[in-house]
């Protein structure tokens, strides 16, 4: 299978404070990782968008910098994974388990990873709880995604409402898409205390 990868480093970074995919953590931007993770699975192929060496241009929305990255990659490309640079601690394992997740029996459009959600989940109106959640089927989807490249392709044409994520759109275009484990570790940066705490697990990590 051609399997391309797409980076987005494209965010204004203004919860962090600046342009977070420049942040550095164990030595290196945060984009580099995200770049690095794809490079050790062995893709055909990465694109980078954002202001990085190499990058191509984003756009106002994150689904608008993703699609520039799929007008960049080539149609044969049969899978294509889209990863965020602000997750620089996903691993190699988690990779793989979306991969072989596509491969799985049935018409599958995509895999994403997701971990458990911990906490007491409320709908709230203002500043008044209207609802308690049933936490038992609810997960939070992390990066990298995982798609058969016509279905994202698909997608991305037909869908031009505000999304979060690529899921949600291939979602609403009837495709079926997985779960799979995801990685506590994978932490999302998106404020300057998210990368204090990636330091902190990469240097916890090293002592092992």
């Amino acid at each position: 299978m051609n399997t391309w990868g797409i980076v987005v480093a494209a965010g204004s970074g203004s919860r962090f404070g600046g342009d977070k995919h420049a942040a550095i953590l164990g030595g290196v931007p945060l984009w580099r990782w995200a770049e690095r993770l794809f490079a050790e699975v062995g893709l055909d192929g990465v694109v980078l968008v954002g202001d990085v060496p190499a990058g191509i241009p984003g756009g106002a929305r994150r689904q608008d910098s993703v699609a520039a990255g799929l007008a960049a990659i080539p149609n044969s490309a049969d899978i294509i994974l889209v990863h965020d640079a602000a997750r620089p601690l996903a691993s190699k394992g988690m990779v793989c388990r979306l991969l072989e997740a596509l491969a799985a029996i049935g018409e599958v459009a995509g895999a994403v990873p997701a971990v458990p959600i911990r906490d007491t989940i409320k709908r709230v109106s203002g500043n008044e709880i209207k609802e308690t959640i049933d936490r038992a089927h609810l997960v939070a989807v992390q990066t990298p995604q995982a798609f058969k490249g016509e279905a994202l392709r698909t997608a991305h044409a037909q869908i031009t409402s505000d999304v979060t994520d690529d899921s949600a759109m291939v979602e609403a275009i009837g495709g079926k898409v997985l779960v799979v484990d995801g990685e506590p570790r994978n932490i999302k940066v998106t404020f300057a205390a998210d990368l204090a705490m990636a330091e902190s697990l990469l240097t916890e990590e090293s002592r092992r």
